[in-house]
């Protein structure tokens, strides 16, 4: 009995730290929800500097986060985010201005999985 009471405890206490590897979204993080095929928001609004995204996948496939400028370069490329995972992803210095995200995964920028970020 004493066991299962400790054992109760353990995994009351991992979950209140949040109990996933990831650790949960960081303070001052955006948080951009990731489906097939669209991007919630599909409109961010950020300063310049360092921007910090929370990806979460509530999609059924993987998907990526790319941020490309008006001269159609891309400047930024998260890592490839499975089925139900969330990932932190870092943009260090991005200079003010109007950039397009979208998914590099082919096939989902064409089916509507791009949106604006637009940096202040």
């Amino acid at each position: 009995m004493r066991a299962l009471a400790v054992g109760l405890v353990a995994v009351a206490l991992l979950a209140a730290c949040g109990g996933s590897s990831g650790g949960g979204q960081p303070a001052g993080s955006i948080q951009v929800t990731m489906t097939e095929f669209k991007f919630d928001p599909g409109t961010i609004t950020a300063p310049h500097g360092k921007v910090i995204f929370w990806l979460v996948n509530s999609g059924t496939t993987q998907h990526d986060l790319a941020i490309r400028d008006s001269s159609n370069n891309r400047i930024a490329t998260s890592e490839l985010i499975s089925a139900g995972d969330s990932k932190e992803f870092d943009v260090n210095d991005i200079a003010a201005g109007t950039y397009v995200i979208f998914c590099t995964q082919p096939g989902h920028e064409g089916s509507g999985m791009k949106g604006t970020l637009t940096v202040t």
